[in-house]
């Protein structure tokens, strides 16, 4: 049987008073929201805890990028914090990762709690191989993708954040038991955005993502909790 695709939601807001309209507003149909830098910057911790009140899981997209032993620490936090899931960069290095990994294992066992799912960031979705290009990465987009998941199966992580246009080639390659969260998603009345490698919620649901992130064509739409009905009716025509 296919695996279910489940949505989050981004609560890609600047206020926590806005995130709780959203979360409230979303909360019969959505199970999961994404709280981001611009969020969590503005109201910390508190923000995770708002969402947890009103028993909803949180996927704390913060995308840790650092030395090693700052990484780790984060990792840790964040299992103290309780959040579902959440992202570093895989450019980070094995090194990094693998320390992460100690940590949250280290931790888990002294709280007796599970961990969460924890993901790598490959490529993001804003960016195309000219951009990558410019920064020194001369793969292919798709290649560099590969590249870093491999990487981060190896170090013990869950799976990678990667666009629609990978979900194929890596569900091929790193097996259907490797977690895909898939952003940069929109229906086909949607605009861009500064989102360059899309794809539609039936294409990313038919394909095998286990997670879409859709923010603003849910968030920013007079009806969000009807936008986000008519995003799950149509993955629901992938099953």
């Amino acid at each position: 049987m296919k695996k279910k695709t489940e949505l989050i939601v981004a609560l890609d807001v600047p206020a926590q008073k806005d995130a709780q309209v959203l979360v409230k507003t979303l909360s019969p149909a959505v199970k999961y929201f994404k709280i981001g830098m611009q969020l969590f910057t503005a109201c910390g911790p508190s923000v995770v805890e708002m969402v947890h009140e009103h028993k909803r899981d949180v996927f704390l997209d913060l995308k840790f990028h650092d030395i090693p032993n700052t990484v780790a620490q984060a990792a840790a936090s964040c299992l103290r914090l309780g959040v579902f899931m959440f992202n570093v960069h895989a450019i980070g290095g094995s090194v990094m990762l693998s320390a992460l990994m100690r940590a949250l294992d280290d931790e888990s066992k002294v709280l007796k709690k599970k961990k969460p799912v924890v993901l790598g960031v490959t490529v993001l979705t804003s960016m195309d191989r000219q951009q990558l290009n410019k920064v020194g990465v001369i793969r292919s987009v798709k290649n560099e993708v590969v590249h870093l998941a491999k990487l981060c199966k190896g170090a013990g992580l869950d799976g990678v954040v990667c666009s629609g246009k990978e979900i194929k080639l890596l569900r091929r390659v790193m097996g259907e038991d490797f977690v895909l969260v898939v952003p940069g998603v929109r229906p086909k009345t949607a605009g861009l955005d500064d989102q360059k490698r899309i794809v539609t919620p039936l294409d990313a649901a038919r394909w095998g993502a286990d997670y879409i992130v859709v923010g603003r064509p849910i968030a920013a739409q007079a009806d969000p909790l009807q936008s986000a009905k008519d995003i799950l009716a149509e993955m629901e025509q992938a099953c």
